[in-house]
């Protein structure tokens, strides 16, 4: 008999294309918890592009945690009582038509599909039957990564990792004064300041065969995070 766990939506972020991102550092009090410590529920950030290692296959990201310091980093956990969910639209009518669902369990993650969701929309039953990869949490300590490989392919990763977003706040601060009209260009001329930098997040990457993914010449992704 199938095993089946039902999830409800706690939050979600969005992300459209074959290489698109958003950003959502810092949320509401229910999300972040206290003292500006982000909730292991909250997603911070989605990638999805194609591997540069190997141009079949496509890397999903989902950044969680935001805004953690080395400190927090050492001692930051995922949560066993959340679904990590990545929804993937190959038909461009913005429903979900297959889905990678990460579960940590005992210091292990899990990565189940890509697979046809047992229903689509807000709520989720975890396909259990579906290939999945896994592999250990990487601790913040590790001096390599861990990552798990599925009979089909899949790789997954999970643990501490430095924020890749990079954000100009203190020139965005100038531009809404209206000190400043725009941003830095980066150079070593116009060097611009990453408000992020020397911050981390807890990550879990999952890399994925283009053929596992259907036909389409693009795809739209978003992801969500669920708890019973």
């Amino acid at each position: 008999m199938k095993k089946k766990i039902l999830f409800g939506t706690l939050i979600g972020i969005a992300a459209v294309g074959s290489i698109i991102f958003a950003a959502d550092h810092i949320d509401a009090p229910a999300v972040t918890g206290t003292g500006n410590v982000s909730l292991g529920t909250d997603i911070t950030d989605v990638y999805a592009f194609q591997s540069p290692a190997d141009n079949n296959n496509m890397v999903f990201v989902i950044n969680t945690q935001g805004l953690l310091s080395p400190s927090a980093s050492a001692t930051a956990k995922f949560p066993e009582n959340t679904l990590y969910e990545l929804n993937i639209d190959n038909t461009g009518d913005n429903v979900e038509d297959m889905v990678i669902q990460l579960l940590v369990r005992n210091g292990k993650v899990r990565a189940y599909g890509p697979v046809a969701p047992a229903a689509p929309g807000t709520g989720s039953i975890v396909v259990a039957n579906a290939p999945y990869a896994e592999a250990s949490v990487t601790s913040y300590a590790s001096g390599s990564p861990v990552v798990g490989t599925s009979t089909k392919g899949v790789k997954v990763f999970a643990g501490p990792r430095d924020d890749p977003f990079f954000f100009d706040l203190k020139r965005f601060k100038e531009i809404i004064a209206g000190t400043a009209t725009k941003f830095h260009d980066g150079t070593a001329e116009d060097p611009a300041t990453d408000a992020f930098a020397g911050t981390n997040v807890m990550s879990l990457v999952v890399e994925v065969p283009k053929s596992m993914l259907g036909s389409a010449s693009s795809i739209n992704v978003w992801a969500e995070s669920k708890s019973k």
